[in-house]
């Protein structure tokens, strides 16, 4: 076995997936790797990961980025949740909104007070007790890690940013941390005959490039984990039929809004991500019930502003690779597979691959134990992903179109029922140690879909009607009389972080 430390590290194609992981590696790989990142500027990226969840901020806070910095470069804004219009029924509006939604009493969590008190007509509207969800509708921010003089947490928030400027700056980043960008098309790659590694990628311009770990940062074909080491794809398009996607910019018109929007249409849904100098759109569907020129039709036709760019068409499979680490293989981004971007988790993805590689970084023997838990952690991940989003699409009420019945009418993953099935009964979410949503994260979208619990946790009976008025009141007041204070989100941004 070899135990030698792996000296060379190759990264094939750029993108926020590939400059993601050379900063990463530059920064806590400091003198002891050489790391070539590969790219052809005639292969354009998808670039249309623009919206991010908190955990944004760990990866830039690790390698000492700073935040006002990133978002001038990159036109970024703030991101205090995602609205979601249309969802349940047409006409219902509800937000996943990051952060607190009221605060527990005792060692029982709020929502259980709050299903109490909506049963006896004395609770308003779950949103009405979440900081975050009332900064956002009243386009407010700021840095706020709790509300003074209590013991609620503050505004959790994340980014929006433009995705090709974010691999542009990881790029500046990389390169002076000693990252060599080579420029030029991959036209082979080379296979050790014993072991099946990759020894090397062929360059169109004759030159080989050789290297004992491999990133594939290729986007969908995956270039080395599929088309070189033949890893298989786990197809997951029977629950999240959506294959397509059209892109396109336009003109921001009215205020600087602090949260993203998704907008279920007929056949799909459609986003918006305002940044600061323009608004992201897309219109998501399934080539299955919607044909592409109707759907680029649709998404033009929805615009607020003049349009700034050519509409692009992307197509894909939801799903993963069998294995996101083959060999001396690892995938990020795309390559290693794809849930759209309903809950903005493109980027965590890959800054979550990125933080596995760097707990299981190998040796030169590639020992395989290391290899199995990372892929089944991987795995494990994505399908948690999976099930939150495939809740979205089941938990409707919509009838105008055959997507949506069929979506309610499809059987789900077992441990989606499982958990939907625990919360109808008695208010009970589920969430394991370190799953990415946080038990106020599954609470919105099941109650915002219309999930209804029976009944609630027998500890909140402890607490009677005058008591539980004036709990939920202090805590509305207490929100409301801090979002006030809160200056205008586009202020903020152009007091803080204003690109130039």
């Amino acid at each position: 076995m070899h135990t030698d430390p792996i000296r060379k590290v190759v990264i094939v194609g750029g993108g926020t997936a590939g400059w993601m992981a050379a900063a990463a590696l530059s920064e806590f790989f400091k003198g002891l790797l050489e790391i070539e990142l590969v790219e052809s500027d005639a292969i354009g990226i998808v670039g249309v990961g623009e919206a991010t969840i908190p955990q944004i901020r760990l990866f830039t806070g690790l390698l000492n980025m700073n935040e006002a910095e990133v978002l001038k470069r990159t036109q970024g804004t703030f991101k205090l949740g995602i609205q979601f219009r249309d969802w349940r029924r047409p006409g219902d509006v509800y937000m996943h909104a990051f952060g607190a939604i009221g605060m527990k009493l005792g060692s029982l969590d709020f929502h259980h007070y709050w299903l109490k008190a909506r049963a006896s007509g004395q609770a308003d509207s779950l949103w009405k007790y979440s900081l975050n969800e009332t900064a956002a509708l009243a386009g407010r921010f700021a840095y706020l890690d709790r509300i003074p003089d209590t013991h609620m947490r503050g505004l959790a928030y994340a980014f929006h940013f433009d995705a090709s400027l974010f691999a542009a700056f990881l790029r500046e980043y990389s390169e002076k941390r000693g990252v060599r960008r080579s420029e030029g098309r991959v036209v082979d790659v080379a296979l050790d005959g014993d072991s099946g590694f990759i020894e090397s990628v062929l360059l169109e311009s004759g030159r080989r490039v050789e290297g004992e770990l491999f990133i594939d940062c290729t986007g969908f074909r995956g270039l080395l984990i599929e088309d070189a080491l033949k890893t298989g794809y786990e197809d997951w398009s029977h629950w999240l039929p959506c294959d397509r996607a059209v892109a396109v910019p336009c003109e921001r018109s009215g205020p600087l809004t602090p949260y993203t929007k998704a907008s279920a249409l007929e056949n799909g849904w459609q986003w918006r991500i305002p940044l600061q100098h323009r608004v992201g759109n897309g219109h998501v569907y399934s080539s299955a019930y919607l044909a592409d020129d109707e759907a680029t039709s649709i998404l033009l036709n929805n615009l607020e502003g003049e349009v700034l760019g050519e509409p692009r068409l992307l197509r894909f499979k939801t799903g993963r690779r069998r294995k996101f680490w083959n060999r001396n293989c690892v995938a990020l981004g795309l390559a290693s597979g794809f849930l759209e971007p309903l809950e903005s988790t493109s980027i965590h993805l890959i800054q979550t691959g990125v933080s596995r590689l760097l707990e299981y970084f190998p040796r030169r023997g590639f020992d395989a134990v290391d290899r199995d838990e990372f892929n089944r952690r991987c795995a494990w991940e994505f399908e948690r992903i999976r099930d939150f989003l495939i809740l979205h699409y089941h938990a409707n009420e919509r009838t105008d179109s055959a997507f949506w019945i069929d979506r309610r009418e499809m059987e789900v993953p077992e441990e989606l029922q499982r958990r939907m099935d625990l919360f109808k009964a008695n208010g009970r979410v589920r969430r394991d140690f370190d799953e990415l949503f946080t038990e106020e994260a599954w609470l919105q979208v099941m109650v915002g879909q219309g999930l209804e619990p029976a009944a609630w946790h027998p500890l909140a009976d402890r607490v009677d009607e005058a008591q539980m008025g004036r709990f939920l009141t202090s805590i509305q007041t207490i929100i409301n009389s801090t979002v006030k204070k809160l200056p205008e989100h586009g202020a903020f941004i152009a007091n803080n972080c204003a690109a130039e």
